[in-house]
């Protein structure tokens, strides 16, 4: 059985809209790859607990960011894990006043104050 031209122009007038209609109901986050939290788990401190060799590291390696770095510069966290290692969370908002892009820093320090790891990675966007 043959089907009419007006069944298959409606079909594929269907399939687009319906496409479409899905990519803008699941949004973006369909599309972006989402970096797991590194401090999942870990306890926010206060400033005052920071350790002064954590404080002077972490202070000189926001000094050797990048002007543009330095600039979208938001607020600092500090971070324990409960087993004696540390972190301090940088996060940097780049690209423009109006719209860009949030950068997550994160220092990892083991048992004796010492840098272990960094941890680079997208954390959002941003638009006024």
């Amino acid at each position: 059985m043959k089907t009419s031209n007006r069944q298959s122009i409606r079909f594929w007038l269907f399939v687009p809209i319906l496409l479409t209609a899905l990519v803008w109901s699941a949004g973006c986050a369909v599309f972006t790859h989402h970096h797991p939290d590194p401090l999942a788990g870990w306890k926010c401190m206060y400033t005052g607990e920071l350790d002064k060799t954590i404080s002077d590291d972490y202070h000189a390696y926001i000094d050797k960011l990048s002007p543009k770095e330095r600039n979208g510069l938001r607020p600092v966290f500090y971070f324990e894990d409960g087993n004696g290692q540390f972190a301090v969370a940088i996060k940097i908002g780049i690209d423009g006043i109006f719209e860009g892009t949030y950068w997550r820093h994160v220092l990892i320090y083991d048992k004796e104050n010492k840098r272990i790891k960094v941890i680079k990675y997208k954390d959002g966007h941003y638009s006024l």
